[in-house]
């Protein structure tokens, strides 16, 4: 699955597949080298689409005065 053509779902998909196969510790030594390989791409390609939406969000929350501003992730579980 190429990380650059596939969703960021189906990177997190194919990201715990990953995990499950390596804690399954079944796989021979080859295999097990490029399942983390893989896996390691996928967080890299997921955390720069995260951070591409972070700014995003960042960019639509605007102040009184029109700039950017950073406002506190409120959850609603208080």
């Amino acid at each position: 699955m190429s990380a650059k053509k596939a969703t960021f779902e189906q990177q997190l998909q194919r990201l715990e597949e990953i995990v499950a196969l390596l804690e399954k510790g079944d796989a021979p030594l080859a295999d097990t080298l490029s399942l983390f390989e893989e896996g390691t791409k996928l967080i890299g390609a997921c955390s720069r689409q995260l951070d591409q939406a972070e700014q995003q969000v960042v960019k639509l929350m605007k102040g009184p005065d029109g700039a950017p501003s950073e406002l506190p992730f409120e959850s609603g579980e208080e």
